[in-house]
């Protein structure tokens, strides 16, 4: 049976293009427009916290706003959103992954502490009194020896 259109030519020439469409998936101008909106806020959002001195908490708000941002591009940008199911598990599988590997090496640095300076190396201070004495002076934590 022939039909004047018949797709089952067609289809067949063009490799079947019946169960794929030709675009993943089309997402309106206004949600991109709000998603970049919103990276463009949490990025002023993160320069602003590098201004104010929250002590070591400066670090894990930054890799806050990064993580929010991560996901905010992941979910819009590249369709995460409206993919498969077992993408999204991998993607939070790996930020999982991720975040356990951060949590270790920030329990590592924990050990050496004592041994940290909390201004400038000996030396280094040395030469900047000699060359400029209005230079912050170095300070040891408490309980070393210099």
């Amino acid at each position: 049976m022939s039909t004047p259109h018949s797709t089952a030519t067609h289809d067949a020439a063009a490799g079947s293009h019946a169960d794929h469409p030709l675009v993943g998936h089309l997402v309106p101008i206004s949600t991109l427009v709000a998603t970049a909106s919103a990276l463009l806020v949490l990025t002023f959002i993160t320069v602003a916290v590098r201004y104010i001195d929250i002590g070591e908490f400066n670090v894990w708000v930054a890799i806050g706003i990064a993580v929010v941002k991560a996901s905010l591009v992941a979910s819009f940008f590249m369709h995460l959103r409206w993919d498969r199911p077992f993408n999204l598990l991998v993607f939070v599988g790996c930020t999982a992954f991720v975040v356990l590997m951060m949590a270790f090496c920030v329990l590592d640095t924990s050990q050496y502490r004592a041994t940290q300076y909390t201004g400038n190396p000996p030396l280094a201070q040395e030469t900047l009194d000699a060359k400029a004495p209005a230079a912050p002076v170095a300070r040891f934590k408490t309980g070393l020896d210099p």
